[in-house]
């Protein structure tokens, strides 16, 4: 059986890397495209890479009719994610890639989003995306909400830890590099090649970012406790990936021992060889996650990192992978895909 989805969003990164992925699938068709500001327009023209793919132009949400459609990818921006699915059919199965259902709490998403949740009561059925913790939970949902990139980063190399308590629930420090396309296709003058070539800079520094409300939520739900983490974001010059470096308090072998128990049959987590760590480059446009962990000089301290690719496994890799489960189809269907190297 095929299944006929659309997509929201279309012209975005996460939305090109949605009908990469998809292309590949074989039980999923695009039935429609939708791109507000490139509405009209042929694939080929927005993402010329893509041009061999035979699908339907981009057109705008009002043309599009969700009967017989399944599943709706929505890669919107915030705020406008939630006012759109709010008018979407109550029948309709979701996958949202934006923030405006990662947080359970209202009040939380106006403390970090800066405006009023306007679809509070689907919040409530909302069901948070990381895969590999979530899986019953989303195959009966009706909305998943992906989660962001940086946040599941981090959530998989600490999530095993903190729920086997066998690191310190206080003085996690999590040190991330962030490549350019996490900051989406919008322009935008700090990330124009002159501006941002050739150099790397800290942002939202001193507890800031937006992700830190999903780390709020996720580790202290886990620890049955607050765990506020220490977070700083990096923009590096580059257009794919993600790198991770955790420092945390624990014995090094048992945190990679704790790691390795934990994704040893997951399909896209891999746990290297203690002493080894990732690199961005060898999971660049793949839906996998590799994590490393080694021992600190300072007796006592574990340093543990992670790499995954921000638009694959970070968002639409991820989302592909939740929509699998909610279809009923093989999780790991069309995302398989081998890194791209070098």
């Amino acid at each position: 059986m095929t299944h006929r989805i659309a997509i929201l969003g279309a012209s975005g990164y996460t939305g090109a890397e949605l009908i990469r992925l998809i292309a590949t699938h074989g039980g999923i068709e695009i039935a429609a495209l939708g791109a507000h500001s490139k509405a009209g327009q042929s694939l080929a023209r927005v993402f010329p890479h893509l041009r061999h793919l035979d699908l339907p132009d981009m057109v705008g949400l009002d043309e599009i009719d969700f009967d017989g459609i399944d599943l709706c990818f929505c890669a919107l921006p915030h705020k406008t994610s939630q006012e759109v699915i709010s008018g979407l059919p109550k029948t309709l199965r979701i996958v949202d890639l934006s923030a405006d259902f990662r947080l359970r709490d209202p009040d939380e998403y106006e403390k970090w989003y800066g405006n009023p949740h306007v679809a509070a009561e689907m919040q409530k059925e909302a069901v948070y995306g990381l895969t590999e913790f979530y899986r019953d939970e989303i195959r009966a949902a009706r909305l998943v909400s992906g989660t962001g990139c940086n946040a599941a980063t981090g959530q998989y190399m600490l999530r095993p830890l903190i729920a086997a308590k066998v690191i310190g629930f206080d003085d996690i420090i999590l040190d991330l590099k962030c490549a350019v396309s996490g900051a989406g296709r919008s322009l935008k003058e700090n990330l124009l090649h002159a501006e941002m070539s050739e150099g790397t800079n800290a942002y939202a520094v001193g507890g800031t970012h937006r992700h830190l409300g999903e780390f709020d939520q996720e580790l202290s739900r886990l620890a049955g406790r607050d765990v506020k983490i220490q977070f700083t974001p990096h923009l590096i010059p580059a257009n794919r990936g993600i790198l991770a470096t955790g420092y945390v308090s624990g014995d090094a072998r048992q945190v990679h021992d704790v790691l390795a128990a934990a994704y040893g049959g997951e399909p896209f987590v891999e746990v290297l060889p203690f002493g080894e760590t990732p690199s961005t480059h060898h999971v660049r446009g793949s839906n996998f996650c590799h994590i490393g962990v080694t021992g600190d000089r300072i007796a006592g301290r574990a340093i543990v990192v992670a790499a995954l690719d921000n638009l694959t496994k970070g968002s639409s890799g991820q989302a592909l992978q939740n929509a699998n489960l909610m279809l009923g189809l093989g999780e790991t269907q069309g995302l398989m895909l081998a890194p791209c190297f070098p």
